[in-house]
């Protein structure tokens, strides 16, 4: 009878496998999908950017610069850029003087963020782990 972790450890085996059991390692594709789309939505900023549109429904760009402390004009408009590409968000601009531009997530986004909460609430649960393992090896 398996426990409940070997389980588990079979079940993300099964993944790992579907997920990469079929690359030729000698002949890597050029498209992969964990790099090429993860990598736009999983970097600091854009996570806090999502995170923070999952919070608040709607956002516009000062008050998300005021929230992901730290960012600047320029990173946080590319980021928007991408974002919006990809389809994380929905960008709205109102003809008015000044114009005015708000921010939030899209249906895809919004699954996104839900699945970056079990994540973060994952690290938030373990860092006391981290933070221990790193002062064993001398990274405190």
């Amino acid at each position: 009878m398996e426990t409940i972790a070997e389980n588990q450890k079979v079940r993300t085996v099964k993944k790992l496998e579907k997920m990469f059991g079929h690359i030729d390692y000698r002949n890597p594709p050029e498209l992969c999908p964990v790099r090429d789309v993860m990598s736009v939505a999983s970097d600091q900023w854009s996570i806090l950017i999502l995170l923070w549109l999952g919070y608040f429904s709607v956002l516009r760009f000062n008050k998300l610069k005021k929230y992901v402390y730290g960012i600047s004009n320029k990173v946080l408009s590319q980021r928007l850029k991408i974002l919006e590409a990809d389809g994380y968000i929905e960008r709205k601009a109102y003809p008015e003087v000044p114009i005015r531009v708000e921010y939030k997530l899209t249906e895809f986004g919004q699954s996104y963020v839900e699945k970056l909460l079990e994540l973060a609430e994952w690290m938030h649960d373990n860092s006391p782990k981290v933070i221990a393992n790193r002062e064993q090896y001398g990274l405190n």
